[in-house]
């Protein structure tokens, strides 16, 4: 009998220990950090697909979108934070909340998928925002822009979802060299960051957009391989993005894995290791 009651004492502390710990991380993500795997080359040079990289959630404040989401399809769960935190949704208002900077690199919440994409903030309240020729335009000027040689990589399968990168000089056979132009664009602020160019697409040239008062206007660094504002949520894309969906800013890749899984340690790149991002 003593030993049946160690043993079933033994199993509850276990419980309260598993059960202490998902407590201590849920918390843990909801108000400080959440992590990020990158999924796809939206923000490439920036991002990378396969970088993980933490989320600040502390640098905007709180909002629902602040709650984890947990999805485990193998599984059959899906819970997401709307479920959790939906409550406070719709005021578009953030808890000990401050205003994101033009150029900060951005986790938010889709508004109408609800599902995670990550860009770079480009337009704020009330500004003007449209693509010219391929130029970005900012209440009406031109962004600065340089020549910044080329980006290349290997035409293969990236990531998990085993993806293919678009390519300048495509079509390219497996294992070839796939070429993007690159160049720096200074945005109002001087705050600069690197962007790619494929070819000339309809995303190089858009109408005027006038970002509404407490929204944002996003965009990614590969700017014709990026599903973002430019193309509105009618059609897939993401439109303008309300201050409250916003999860937090981007700061640094913590570790980066070039394979198809982060276990694969021959496809690491240490050279992103805890690299800035800017």
């Amino acid at each position: 009998m003593a030993s049946s009651a160690k043993k079933g004492s033994a199993l509850v502390e276990t419980i309260k220990t598993i059960v202490y710990a998902l407590l201590i991380a849920g918390v843990f993500r909801t108000l400080f950090f959440q992590p990020f795997w990158i999924p796809s080359g939206s923000m490439k040079e920036t991002l990378l697909i396969g970088d993980f990289l933490f989320v600040n959630k502390m640098a905007y404040g709180y909002s629902y979108a602040s709650c984890p989401s947990l999805m485990l399809p193998s599984l059959g769960i899906d819970i997401d934070a709307e479920d959790v935190c939906g409550f406070l949704k719709n005021d578009n208002k953030r808890l000990f909340g401050s205003e994101p900077e033009r150029g900060d690199v951005v986790v938010f919440r889709h508004p109408v998928t609800g599902r995670d994409f990550i860009k770079r903030l480009i337009g704020l309240p009330g500004d003007r925002i449209r693509m010219k020729d391929g130029v970005l335009q900012i209440n009406d000027q031109p962004v600065q822009l340089r020549e910044a040689g080329i980006f290349e990589e290997t035409y293969e399968a990236q990531g998990p979802q085993g993806s293919y990168p678009r390519c300048a000089n495509g079509p390219v056979g497996e294992g070839g060299a796939c070429l993007k132009e690159r160049m720096i664009e200074t945005l109002p602020g001087d705050t600069e960051h690197a962007i790619l160019n494929i070819g000339n697409q309809s995303s190089d040239n858009t109408g005027v957009y006038v970002v509404p008062e407490g929204y944002y206007f996003f965009m990614g660094d590969n700017r014709d391989n990026s599903s973002d504002s430019r193309l509105p949520q009618s059609v897939g894309g993401v439109g303008f993005v309300p201050y409250e969906n916003l999860v937090g800013r981007a700061d640094r890749v913590m570790f980066s894995s070039a394979g198809r899984s982060m276990l694969f340690f021959w496809t690491w790149r240490p050279d992103r290791f805890f690299k800035r991002i800017e």
